[in-house]
């Protein structure tokens, strides 16, 4: 096992394990929020510190039947509630393309121990874009696979409406036999329509994700049609993030009092927003209307590159990675590009349901166009 300068890895097995199967020999690490049996099952919260899961969650447990070695537990932002793990409890996780430089969240811990080598496939949890968000940001590959595909046995929820577990990893081979393995079922075939969101909902872009957006556009060759929100991705955003509150106040109970400082000004702040499902079923309702069952949804995934810890997480970052999560659907983000100061920025793309092979298939094309991959320097 390499050294582990970034604090990705919080808790190791004593026992990996591994066998033959078809992921023998590789590598996994698995988000805190995810039961893995014999190490703390803490979902980045203090009061759960003592915890330990008795046995696998079952998409730990294919894992493992499929030969895969357990390494141990990843860090994350606490409770899945945040996009910078820089964790209170058990500590601050880095880029490995930048010291000092959040991985995002709150499956940080995933993605940067897949940039850093430490494991060579993941688990994280995306609710708002929580295994994309750390992909882009640490220059990985993450898959979001449509909402219940993938057993959530063993999960700790931040919002069972959104909530999925999936796969990272340093190559599109290895998302796509992960796949293979935690995925239930999905469809083979190809798109026929390329959908671009309208001057893409007016969310403020960097220079470098807007270069690596227009680089990707040009990758897919289809006939392009446009999409309008039904509101702006400010509003969409505070709607799906004010129920996740809900329900993860409702799951504390008593132990809100124990949460860092930074997590009860969230749920103080967003406890009042008053619920607005019509806005939601909305959103859901014109994203699978515009997609049918033969179009794909080209987006960045963040707005910028990674910024630095310490500093103000940007407000929009979720605005593109949220809407695949409130209509349900599957994702995949894919590096596009670097920033001028060597940071990498990203693409995904947006399936209907049930459309994750043809999505990996999508990206292995976009991806040999772009050649962006690049693992962190000095490796």
């Amino acid at each position: 096992m390499s050294h582990d300068p970034w604090n990705a890895i919080v808790d190791r097995a004593a026992d990996p394990g591994g066998g033959a199967g078809p992921l023998a020999g590789v590598r996994v690490g698995v988000k805190s929020n995810i039961a893995v049996a014999g190490l703390p099952h803490t979902g980045g919260m203090g009061h759960l510190r003592d915890i330990i899961a008795a046995q696998d969650a079952e998409v730990v447990a294919q894992l493992r039947r499929a030969g895969a070695s357990i390494v141990g537990s990843l860090n994350m932002h606490e409770a899945a509630l945040g996009a910078t793990t820089d964790n209170t409890f058990y500590g601050r996780t880095h880029n490995p393309h930048r010291m000092g430089h959040t991985p995002g969240g709150s499956s940080g811990g995933s993605g940067a121990a897949v940039a850093a080598g430490l494991v060579d496939l993941a688990l994280g949890t995306d609710t708002l874009g929580s295994i994309r968000l750390p992909a882009a940001y640490c220059g990985v590959y993450g898959l979001k696979p449509t909402h219940g595909a993938v057993s959530e046995d063993g999960l700790l929820y931040l919002d069972p409406a959104l909530d999925c577990i999936g796969p990272l990893a340093r190559d599109l081979d290895l998302i796509e036999h992960a796949w293979d393995v935690i995925g239930n079922g999905g469809s083979d075939g190809q798109f026929s329509r390329l959908i671009l969101l309208d001057d893409l909902a007016g969310v403020a872009c960097e220079p470098a994700v807007l270069a690596g957006y227009r680089a990707a556009c040009a990758a897919i060759d289809l006939p392009v049609s446009g999409l309008r929100l039904p509101a702006d991705t400010s509003a969409i955003r505070i709607a799906a993030l004010a129920g996740s509150v809900r329900f993860l106040i409702g799951e504390l109970g008593p132990h809100r009092a124990s949460a860092s400082a930074e997590l009860r000004f969230i749920l103080d702040a967003l406890e009042p927003v008053p619920a607005n499902p019509d806005l939601l079923a909305a959103v859901k309702a014109t994203l699978i209307e515009a997609l049918g069952d033969d179009g794909v949804l080209l987006m960045p995934t963040a707005p910028q590159a990674a910024f630095a810890h310490g500093t103000r997480a940007p407000v929009n970052q979720a605005d593109f990675t949220g809407l695949a999560n409130i209509a349900g659907l599957p994702a995949i983000a894919l590096p596009s590009g670097w920033s001028d100061d060597g940071l990498p920025v990203s693409v995904q793309l947006v399936g209907p349901p049930k459309a994750e092979r043809r999505l990996i298939s999508l990206a292995r094309q976009v991806d040999g166009a772009l050649n962006q991959y690049k693992p962190p320097r000095g490796e």
